[in-house]
């Protein structure tokens, strides 16, 4: 059981019965003495595929699904799924498209991730914490902006475009943050 203070994007919980993946949590602190903070957490039905609102207040006690994880490996995508191997018994199985987008954000073949298993159903998967991708397309870096807080978009390998410092040029490997799709370093080259 989680506590609402726990609560984060992308974390899977059960909302009214049904595995959820969080969107988005807005934290609301109310004015008055005495009244509680309320945790509104927008989220996507992982079977249905539809987005559900919720309500917690601190106390409140939310439940995760009970996942079975498996490790897996993004093989390749298609015009309407993206494919998918059980590393344990290299069954093949796909993923609708659209009820991964934003995963497929960061995926790049042969990549590892979790599949997450639910009554003998693939309904999700779970990416690393940070991935490293190349840098296709990005303005010219320019000497001497490495001490400088300003950036710059560069489109990845991927499609994704992020915000990295000037120094950073085309072909160049960044670690991108999978929550929220922030670069965090240059990858060793």
């Amino acid at each position: 059981m989680l506590n609402p203070g726990e609560l984060k994007r992308g974390l899977i919980i059960e909302i009214d019965g049904a595995p959820c993946a969080i969107e988005s949590v807005t934290v609301q602190t109310p004015s008055s003495r005495g009244a509680n903070t309320l945790w509104k957490v927008r989220a996507r039905n992982l079977r249905t595929k539809q987005k559900v609102d919720a309500t917690y207040r601190g106390g409140d006690a939310i439940a995760e699904p009970n996942f079975e994880k498996r490790d897996s490996q993004f093989l390749y995508a298609d015009a309407t799924h993206l494919h998918f191997m059980d590393l344990a018994d290299f069954n093949q199985f796909p993923l609708p498209r659209e009820s991964l987008e934003e995963e497929a954000r960061f995926l790049v073949d042969n990549m590892e991730v979790r599949a997450l298993v639910l009554d003998d159903e693939v309904i999700g998967i779970e990416l690393p914490n940070t991935v490293e991708l190349k840098i296709v397309e990005c303005d010219p870096s320019v000497k001497g902006n490495s001490a400088t807080g300003r950036t710059k978009p560069a489109t990845l390998e991927t499609g994704l475009v992020i915000q990295v410092p000037e120094h950073i040029d085309t072909g160049d490997v960044v670690r991108v943050d999978t929550s929220d799709g922030r670069f965090l370093q240059r990858a060793g080259r």
